[in-house]
């Protein structure tokens, strides 16, 4: 690592979306996440990783993904997911351009700090739904699903639902099957972000993140807005499959901060990793003990 002059601390570094990597080999973290100056505005940068040992002072960014020459994707570059996968490492993601639908592309590298490349030319999401935040789920068989948005914008009502993908990670088998809507939660209101005027009955559902309890359960984080504007909720499996039913939670577990994710650091410990508030250019990584 570098001096400890020359680090960043956590309130010194923009991001949204985070998403931690312990890096057990290396006895550090990595923490990937949409880290373009205006992510929603301007042409897409890519994607920056940060390294620390102790989860407060970091390393100055690594550029892990740029855009290739003839990628499809032209902004909107969101909530990045790293996983390492049949001996590669895979990035999670979500782009847009003008004329298309927003998508969620998977890209590929041989280490964990990249560079990481498209592992196809297209996203694995349909190509006329709007999609984003996808989410890699490995179920008892070994094989791997995409959990991801339909969202609000095509909606009204945003849906989290799932496809099988294929064991390469390159397409879904079939059509998606849709696990819940935004208005499911009790906790969450038709709100869309705009902090003045509910809209109607439009729901957003953001960043699942799919976990097991200490019990084996199966359950899901993701966020919506609430009563005190972005959250976090949590749903549960009754069947234990990733095909549900889902049950919500009467109450948000975050407020004020969404697009959640757990990871365990280098003791074992979980952690619920978030940001924070959810302002443009004031978002932070929050770390909270997470304990079921």
């Amino acid at each position: 690592m570098a001096e400890r002059s020359e680090l960043l601390t956590s309130d010194q570094i923009r991001i949204r979306d985070p998403f931690l990597v312990t890096d057990r080999d290396n006895a550090r973290y990595v923490m990937f996440g949409t880290t373009d100056y205006d992510p929603w505005n301007s042409p897409g940068q890519g994607f920056l990783a940060y390294q620390s040992e102790d989860l407060i002072h970091w390393e100055k960014p690594t550029q892990v993904f740029s855009p290739p020459p003839g990628f499809w994707g032209e902004k909107n570059f969101w909530a990045p997911e790293v996983y390492c996968y049949s001996g590669k490492w895979y990035m999670i993601a979500s782009f847009k351009a003008d004329g298309r639908s927003r998508g969620v592309q998977i890209l590929v590298s041989d280490n964990l700090l990249g560079p990481y490349h498209p592992l196809t030319t297209e996203p694995v999401t349909p190509p006329d739904w709007e999609c984003l935040d996808g989410t890699l789920y490995l179920d008892d068989n070994g094989d791997p699903w995409l959990v991801f948005c339909h969202e609000w914008l095509q909606v009204r009502d945003g849906t989290i639902c799932c496809g099988r993908l294929t064991k390469d990670l390159r397409r879904l088998c079939g059509s998606p099957t849709t696990l819940f809507h935004g208005s499911d939660a009790p906790w969450a209101l038709p709100h869309t972000g705009d902090m003045v005027v509910r809209s109607g009955n439009n729901y957003v559902t953001d960043g699942p993140f799919v976990y097991q309890d200490p019990h084996g359960g199966l359950c899901m984080l993701w966020s919506a807005f609430g009563e005190n504007d972005y959250a976090i909720g949590v749903a549960h499996s009754d069947s234990g499959s990733i095909l549900g039913p889902w049950r919500q939670e009467e109450q948000a577990r975050v407020v004020n901060g969404g697009h959640g994710m757990i990871f365990a650091d280098l003791s074992g410990h979980r952690y619920l990793a978030f940001h924070s508030p959810n302002q443009n250019g004031r978002e932070r990584l929050n770390l909270k003990t997470f304990e079921e």
